[in-house]
């Protein structure tokens, strides 16, 4: 059975791109446009990887993150951030939130196809 990634941007062209990534190498995707959406998504039927932006409408992708590490059915799903805001202050607060990842804006479509695998597989 396929894995299950859920993809949340706010920005449309990197929900497409990181989604068409995700589709190619083979694992289903599911995507979410908030921060509420991606809980919601992620509570009703928990992926296997989440892709996270930080910077997301209604509820930032920290908080997304926190909520999902504390919750019971979703504590132990692999969270990759994906931001454009790439300081250290931002990586820091990622790992104090449960993150296990953090990936900068523009990513490497590449390195995220191979990262899909490493976790993944």
């Amino acid at each position: 059975m396929a894995k299950t990634v859920l993809v949340c941007d706010d920005e449309p062209y990197i929900l497409e791109s990181v989604s068409y990534v995700v589709r190619e190498e083979g694992y289903n995707v599911l995507t979410a446009e908030s921060g509420e959406d991606a809980l919601r998504v992620a509570r009703s039927a928990p992926p296997d990887l989440i892709i996270l932006d930080i910077s997301l409408p209604r509820q930032d992708g920290h908080a997304v993150c926190r909520e999902l590490k504390a919750g019971a059915s979703t504590g132990r799903i692999y969270i990759i951030v994906l931001t454009a805001k790439g300081q250290e202050h931002d990586m820091r607060e990622s790992r104090r939130c449960g993150a296990d990842e953090f990936v900068t804006k523009p990513f490497s479509p590449r390195k995220l196809r191979k990262r899909l695998h490493e976790v993944l597989d």
